[in-house]
């Protein structure tokens, strides 16, 4: 591991937090309580400001702001072309802002600003744009029906939506959920993780300048226990989108089913797997590895943070893999150089040591990292375990962090029993140019995504989501919209038909 020695003042100037209210009905304005919270920049464990912290009262306007929005206002009664034409506007006011969003993210977050430039902001525009060339294209059927009756269906928004986001990813998952949501002409109350609140208040500003309607996207900033808690008990809310903990995603879901039986989807946590082959290519499957597992310093729900290697190469892939993340740049996530920024806050820190701790007890075998750097923030060294057991906790639970349990399989067989051999099922990557043995392990490992000699491609077009305790419901792709609406069925008769 390498560590930066920069600092952001040299690479960019950090912008002035503009948005630090609640976002309801169209404006911009204090919680009903008046109280507000810190958030925190992770470079530095320093309080970037102070955010209005928003509770069950706070929910409650905008809710109901929503619901109004819904029930009497313009969104959901636009021809999809009309929606998507607004859309159009706000993916292009996204862009505008590309410099000052992915820094705000990355102030926030500890995310790359490099990153956030090249792919988290533009990404979301584009998932804007996907959705915005989908919303004109949402078609019901006609049926051929045995009585003498006509029938047809209708596809229509689904109500008002509560979007509860997580903190690893907080533009991308922003929008994974309202572009497909807004485009289906549905309304919605959105609480971003109380980590990383600024950037989803910036994206309010511009729907409103976009020419979204008053009251279709509210923002309301605060904690799950209690704004999230409010939104997923709600009893005016249709539907309740989650991403995040499979712990947390189990509240929702209760909450859901004693409230309104509000329609739930969860995109929860994952302890994927990539299977390495013998005849995987060593540099790059040692790269794939790398980026797998310190992409977004390891905060990443589709991380694979379980790496199996084939017998016949696994001595030499651990060498270079160990060799390549001792250069592997830590940092402050404004420098250009840098490849793996600070943990989001404290407690996740403390958790990631704390698993570590547990993978030396346990009698993994530590190859490199395992320790924090730098003089303050939440750092920690890209960390690899080799002759890592099934049993292990850190092969068993999700860490959210930079570190990787190295697995040694012989057969084809085995490795689909151990990438099996979890709760989880998320995604799984597979490096092989066997093409047999590609459509074989893709075919039986049960996760959502399979990525065959590459990892982490995402495409507005391509649906993700998981298997078993990795949650249900799609995002992206034309799957994610189709969550945000109902199915209804129209039947009339039709007498003295000459046929049916």
């Amino acid at each position: 591991m390498v560590q930066s020695k920069g600092n952001s003042e040299s690479f960019v100037t950090i912008p002035k937090i503009k948005f630090t209210k609640l976002f309801i009905n169209g404006e911009f304005v204090d919680s009903v309580s008046g109280k507000t919270f810190e958030t925190i920049d992770p470079r530095t464990g320093e309080v970037i400001t102070r955010v209005a912290e928003g509770d069950k009262e706070d929910v409650d306007l905008a809710v109901k702001a929503a619901r109004h929005a819904f029930d009497f206002g313009p969104w959901p009664r636009l021809s999809g072309s009309d929606r998507g034409k607004i859309l159009m506007k706000f993916a292009d006011l996204v862009c505008e802002h590309v410099e000052e969003l992915a820094a705000i993210d990355t102030i926030d977050a500890g995310k790359l600003f490099s990153g956030g430039k090249a792919v988290d902001i533009p990404s979301a525009a584009e998932y804007l744009r996907y959705y915005a060339g989908a919303a004109d294209k949402v078609y019901g059927k006609t049926l051929k029906m045995a009585s003498q009756h006509q029938g047809y269906t209708l596809r229509e928004p689904i109500g008002v939506v509560g979007h509860i986001i997580p903190w690893n990813f907080p533009t991308a998952m922003f929008f994974f959920k309202v572009s497909p949501a807004l485009a289906a002409g549905c309304t919605m109350v959105v609480k971003p993780a109380e980590q990383t609140p600024l950037s989803a208040l910036y994206y309010a500003h511009l729907a409103k300048q976009a020419g979204i309607p008053d009251g279709v996207l509210n923002v309301v900033t605060g904690y799950g226990a209690t704004a999230g808690a409010a939104i997923s008990s709600h009893m005016d809310i249709d539907k309740v989108s989650f991403t995040g903990s499979t712990e947390v995603g189990r509240k929702v879901m209760q909450a859901a089913a004693t409230s309104n039986l509000k329609a739930v989807s969860l995109e929860l946590g994952g302890k994927s797997p990539l299977l390495i082959f013998d005849d995987a290519d060593i540099d790059n499957a040692a790269d794939l590895a790398l980026i797998g597992i310190l992409y977004n310093k390891g905060e990443i729900c589709a991380a694979s943070s379980r790496v199996l290697v084939q017998e016949g190469i696994y001595d030499e892939l651990v060498k270079k893999m160990t060799e390549k993340a001792k250069t592997w740049v830590v940092g402050d996530p404004f420098d250009p150089t840098v490849l793996q920024g600070p943990q989001i806050d404290k407690q996740q820190f403390d958790k990631i040591l704390s698993y570590i701790e547990h993978g030396k007890r346990d009698g993994a075998t530590l190859l490199t990292g395992g320790k924090p750097c730098g003089e303050k923030g939440y750092y920690i060294e890209p960390t690899i375990f080799a002759d890592v057991e099934d049993d292990m906790l850190i092969a068993k639970d999700e860490i959210f962090g930079p570190v990787m349990s190295l697995m040694k399989f012989k057969t084809i067989e085995e490795a689909i029993k151990k990438a099996n051999n979890t709760s989880y099922g998320l995604v799984a990557g597979i490096v092989t140019k066997d093409l047999n043995v590609a459509n074989t392990v893709s075919r039986s490992i049960r996760a959502g995504v399979i990525w065959i000699n590459c990892y982490f491609v995402f495409d507005p077009s391509c649906p993700f989501g998981g298997y078993k305790m990795s949650g249900f419901g799609k995002e992206l792709g034309m799957e994610a919209l189709e969550k945000y609406l109902h199915v209804k069925s129209v039947i009339t008769p039709i007498h003295n038909t000459p046929w049916l």
